[in-house]
């Protein structure tokens, strides 16, 4: 496989290099394949790349300078003012809390360059030494396997078996790379590079204590997502958008109220209960008498037949994303992307999505541990009705609300059951996490492996939040925000910008600052979002409940679609890892499976078969 496959094949991605002659190598390697440069003031390359047009804005105050990279509206009269504060973080990071968006933050000032990643993960940077010369350097990028290019640094093996764990990976391993030496910065944290030193790691974002009453909570929501719509929308001469349940119906009304022309698309779905365009129907035809009574004109609407939509599942043998990480998208890769497909033919550049109002929105039950001491009756009458809401065994939840052992004790536990059967559907969602398991065709090797490194986290493991519920949403918004970076990178090849505007950081504070017994109750479907949304929403559409999911799509798509399931079994290239039995794969695939109690077991697996066979089919290079 060639070295420089994503250098090559990758259509977005940034590189920062320090300002010394020991990067000169790395840049030499790097700079045929951008489209993007700018320099330090000694005249080396700073940051170089390929970013699309207009996502980028430059300032610069004397021998300091900084660089805004992604969806926002940061002015270079804005950025040149900015950098004035470069050499002091605090106070460039209070500037920038101002700016509404998702965006990468670079600067340099005294010979020190810093890199932002966002509060969540939407936005991620990466870090990796190289030695040339004699001389350690340090190089940071947006993409890991950018820099895994650049330094010839090989897979790591035990890693990628962590990404076979389901439902999910657990915190800290979830933050970690898949090459030996290159390093991933944690979520709300900066780098720092500064000549002769090692990279250095620093917290610049915290989430806010949650004591806020709904009211305000909801103003500070309709603001902040009014705001975060608008930096990408306005402008423009479309924009698209999901328009299906109800957070993402918050963000395309939000849009149709900027004034720019919204082109909304909803899928059908083959079950009857899915209940999206019936909803998204009544929000058009609501939406229309505001813009006529506005002057305006109502927003495009499609209804996608379910038929149209490929089902869970498809294509998968031939697959060639240049994704820099396995993706939990892949096994619905084109059933996404048919929509997102639709709407860059229809000429759309920037397409809104409602991805990770779940998570942000709903909260977790898991709050009402941190709850209970100081609101015992709110905490235990919630308590009470998530236990009837879902079915929950009375002495599980009792057993689960005393337990006040730590998060490493929880990791110490999860690496001692990762081969047993996956936790009862009816098991309370107070703990830590889901704990993870490893897939029954998962190797001996593999399963010790992971082990391994869980066990070696556990006594220095500190949890995302204060307490099991707000790490249990920072841990999900984590995963979520994966997804989301995964899909942007897909539509970076054509063109397009997926936006997820709740994964913005002035929106995720003002979710978390509400009072968790006023965020999350059994009683209200999203409470937060039904109240930012008066005069937004229409008031038909604002108390919706119901949430549409694809399950019949899951199950109809493992039978029309098993024989590329079977081809991913054929050489598998986890297989020759060493990670995986591809006959216990084979067999399993064979079989009738449950979409809500099986299947699930297959997303990892596959995720990271297709994304092994990925980096070994170059596509088209994208240019020069």
């Amino acid at each position: 496989m060639d070295l420089l496959f994503s250098l090559r094949a990758a259509p977005a991605w940034f590189l920062v290099l320090p300002d010394t002659d020991a990067a000169a190598p790395a840049a030499r390697a790097a700079l045929p394949h951008t489209t993007c440069r700018l320099h330090h003031p000694s005249g080396r390359p700073w940051l170089i790349g390929r970013w699309a047009p207009g996502t980028a804005t430059y300032g610069g105050r004397g021998r300091a300078r900084i660089v805004v990279i992604g969806e926002h509206a940061v002015s270079p009269g804005e950025a040149e003012r900015a950098a004035a504060l470069a050499d002091s973080p605090a106070a460039l990071d209070r500037r920038a809390a101002t700016w509404p968006g998702s965006y990468h933050l670079v600067s340099t000032a005294a010979g020190q360059i810093r890199v932002r990643s966002g509060a969540i993960g939407v936005r991620r940077v990466h870090h990796a030494r190289t030695a040339a010369g004699g001389e350690a350097v340090t190089l940071a990028s947006d993409r890991a396997d950018i820099l895994a290019d650049l330094t010839g640094a090989p897979l790591d093996e035990r890693r990628l078996a962590v990404e076979l764990l389901s439902p999910d990976m657990p915190h800290p391993l979830s933050g970690q790379g898949l090459w030996r030496g290159v390093h991933t910065v944690a979520s709300g944290h900066a780098l720092t590079l500064a000549p002769g030193q090692a990279a250095r790691e620093t917290r610049w974002w915290s989430p806010p204590a949650s004591e806020v009453p709904l009211s305000v909570g909801a103003a500070a929501l309709r603001e902040a997502l009014g705001a975060a719509v608008r930096v990408r929308a306005q402008g423009r001469d479309l924009v698209t958008a999901d328009l299906g349940g109800l957070d993402s119906t918050a963000v395309c009304c939000t849009a149709v109220r900027c004034g720019t022309p919204v082109v909304a698309y909803t899928a059908a779905q083959h079950d009857a209960l899915g209940d999206d365009v019936h909803w998204a129907r009544r929000t058009v035809a609501a939406l229309g008498a505001v813009a006529a009574a506005a002057g305006g004109s109502p927003p495009e609407h499609h209804v996608v037949p379910a038929g149209a939509v490929p089902m869970t599942y498809d294509g998968l043998d031939t697959l060639d994303d240049v994704l820099d990480g396995p993706s939990a998208i892949t096994v619905d890769r084109n059933r996404r992307m048919y929509l997102l497909e639709l709407a860059a033919a229809r000429g759309s550049r920037l397409h809104l999505s409602g991805l990770g109002g779940d998570e942000l929105l709903a909260g977790t039950p898991a709050r009402l541990h941190a709850l209970l001491p100081g609101h015992p009756a709110a905490a235990l009458g919630r308590l009470r009705g998530y236990t009837a809401k879902y079915r929950w065994p009375r002495q599980r939840v009792l057993r689960a609300m005393c337990d006040r052992r730590g998060y490493g004790s929880w990791l110490r536990r999860a690496a001692g059951h990762l081969t047993e059967a996956p936790p009862a559907a009816d098991e309370p969602l107070l703990d830590w996490a889901v704990p993870p398991r490893m897939p029954p065709w998962a190797s001996t090797d593999a399963v010790a492996a992971v082990r391994e490194l869980l066990r070696a986290q556990a006594p220095s493991a500190r949890p995302l939040g204060r307490g099991h519920g707000e790490h249990r949403e920072l841990a999900a918004m984590a995963s979520l925000s994966r997804t989301a970076r995964s899909i942007d990178q897909i539509c970076a090849a054509r063109g397009m910008t997926f936006a997820a505007p709740y994964y913005d950081d002035q929106v995720v504070e003002a979710c978390l600052a509400v009072a968790p017994q006023e965020r999350i109750t059994p009683w209200r479907y999203k409470p937060l979002i039904v109240e930012a949304m008066r005069g937004t929403v229409p008031d038909t559409v604002r108390a919706r409940a119901t949430k549409a999911n694809a399950t019949f799509e899951e199950e109809a798509g493992l039978r029309a679609h098993r024989a590329g399931l079977l081809a991913l079994c054929e050489e598998s290239r986890l297989a020759r890892l060493g990670l995986i039995d591809a006959r216990a794969l084979r067999a399993w695939c064979a079989r009738p499976l449950s979409a809500e109690l099986e299947s699930g077991l297959l997303h990892p697996t596959v995720a990271c078969e297709v994304w092994l066979r990925s980096r070994q089919t170059a596509p088209a290079p994208a240019g020069p």
